[in-house]
């Protein structure tokens, strides 16, 4: 097989992992089916099986890549539908999603403190807690790798996926609203996916946690790059 046409199957192999992934979620809603996790893992196991060299993978779909951007407008439709919401719990929002940004910021500028990073890792790592479109936004403020950013923030939001739970009853934190706001700012999509599992309103609390934090991410980044450096 030519060069161009596996660059071409890749490409048509990343649609069919993410919608075949996508409707498995919704007929059958577990955390390991999530999108945001089930399909780069079958992605990155195929490429390995198949020994797919990693510049032919990325010759196409790395324009998936690129439509993140506009993307990002969409979430402009969440934030119209849930203005209600949002006029209802204005401040327990507002702190959600201050703490979310300064616990995430803050312990991650220390992980780094701490533990000695390669410098690429240490400047990509400071973003990890938003959503992938913010993060990719974000990320140049701190000077860091946007492709090791992705796999940061992808890492990020399983984890938080799979910890929260039990957090939760660790913590004995039974409120819908306290629920959805921990998890949209600290584990971003995958968070907010986890949210909806548990319930509605989690699940548009959740959301919109995800959505301001990662506009106050890329608003204040030039800044907090700064603070931080």
């Amino acid at each position: 097989m030519s060069q161009t046409l596996l660059a071409l199957a890749c490409f048509a192999m990343t649609l069919v992992c993410y919608y075949g992934a996508k409707k498995l979620y919704r007929r059958h809603k577990s955390w390991w089916r999530a999108p945001i996790l089930l399909a780069p893992v079958t992605l990155m196991v195929l490429v390995m099986l198949l020994k797919i060299p990693l510049p032919v993978y990325f010759e196409y779909t790395h324009y998936l890549v690129a439509l993140l951007a506009p993307a990002t407008i969409a979430f402009a439709l969440p934030i119209y539908r849930e203005r209600a919401l949002i006029c209802r719990y204005p401040l327990t929002i507002s702190l959600g999603v201050l703490a979310g940004l300064s616990l995430g910021l803050g312990t991650t500028w220390l992980l780094v403190q701490l533990v000695q990073l390669p410098s690429d890792l240490s400047h990509s790592i400071l973003v990890r807690s938003v959503s992938t479109p913010f993060a990719l936004a974000a990320v140049h403020s701190f000077g860091g790798v946007p492709e090791l950013t992705a796999m940061l923030v992808l890492a990020t939001g399983v984890i938080g996926m799979l910890v929260s739970e039990p957090l939760f009853k660790l913590a004995r934190i039974k409120s819908a609203i306290g629920k959805g706001c921990a998890l949209g700012a600290s584990a971003h999509g995958a968070g907010a996916a986890k949210a909806s599992e548990i319930g509605q309103q989690e699940g548009v609390i959740a959301s919109l946690t995800m959505i301001f934090t990662g506009i106050s991410m890329v608003l204040g980044a030039p800044v907090f790059a700064g603070w931080l450096s």
